[in-house]
């Protein structure tokens, strides 16, 4: 049994109406707006954890079960955290497998977008990476260290994963992941990369997101501060930071969800 998720009937034809006019809205509150619908309602754990303003970094697990929506998991954070949250959003749906896959994926392309700019997101290429995206890639993340820069006290939100998980099992992000987290949150200068020394250091928040015993569930994890050893090559620096973040994550899961993330052997 899993929980019932509605959206509100007032909030789709504001949203519709934003998105065909380029209205700014406010995604905490169409969050709250949709959580006050959740049934039963959203289980939190970790509120003393939830951050109350920035700089921070929220890292999540990209749950999936067949039937639910990616959109719950950022309107759950968005509910529950007292502050906008600026999420990094895929900027295209691949449908992989599916007939009509090239029709949705420029669809989904024109939608995202719209989405995007309603809300003050950032989007990306799509994972797994593509070659042909490289310069989209690499225009994406000088926007996001734009934008941390033009607001010190800003929380971002980011799903390492990128993307579907099978059976909503924690899996290893794409190269590059740790690295792009890194230039972010890491506050020893020596490790950012020259041209963004000034980027504040962001604090990061684990949260685990997944459903159990037929409710909805976001579990908060302490914030820290990213700590790369010195010394490592640009792949070992991004495979060790990717291996921080996700095993922070898997801390706020249910062993079941853990996957290669399980805690020194324990579920």
């Amino acid at each position: 049994m899993y929980p019932s998720y509605s959206y509100p009937g007032r909030l789709g034809w504001g949203f519709a109406t934003s998105i065909l006019f380029g209205k700014r809205r406010s995604f905490r509150r169409d969050g709250q707006a949709c959580l006050e619908r959740l049934s039963p309602p959203l289980q939190v754990r970790g509120e003393e954890n939830i951050p109350a303003a920035g700089p921070g970094l929220i890292t999540f697990n990209h749950y999936y079960r067949p039937g639910f929506s990616a959109w719950w998991m950022a309107l759950a954070l968005a509910a529950a955290v007292p502050a906008e949250i600026h999420f990094l959003m895929t900027g295209e749906l691949t449908f992989p497998g599916k007939w009509y896959a090239p029709l949705g994926m420029s669809g989904s392309r024109w939608l995202l977008k719209r989405i995007s700019r309603t809300y003050g997101f950032t989007t990306m290429p799509p994972m797994p990476p593509r070659p042909r995206d490289m310069e989209k890639r690499a225009g994406s993340v000088r926007a996001v260290l734009a934008y941390a820069r033009a607001h010190p006290q800003a929380i971002l939100g980011l799903a390492p994963e990128g993307g579907d998980q099978p059976g909503g099992i924690l899996n290893w992000p794409a190269p590059g992941a740790g690295r792009f987290i890194s230039l972010i949150a890491c506050p020893d200068r020596k490790t950012v990369v020259e041209g963004h020394q000034d980027l504040p250091g962001f604090n990061i928040v684990p949260v685990g997101v997944y459903e159990e015993a037929g409710s909805f569930h976001l579990n908060f994890g302490k914030a820290y501060f990213l700590v790369v050893p010195p010394g490592l090559s640009t792949a070992e620096k991004d495979h060790r930071v990717a291996e921080i973040i996700m095993k922070a994550i898997a801390a706020q899961l249910p062993g079941r969800l853990r996957g290669n993330f399980s805690l020194d052997g324990r579920d």
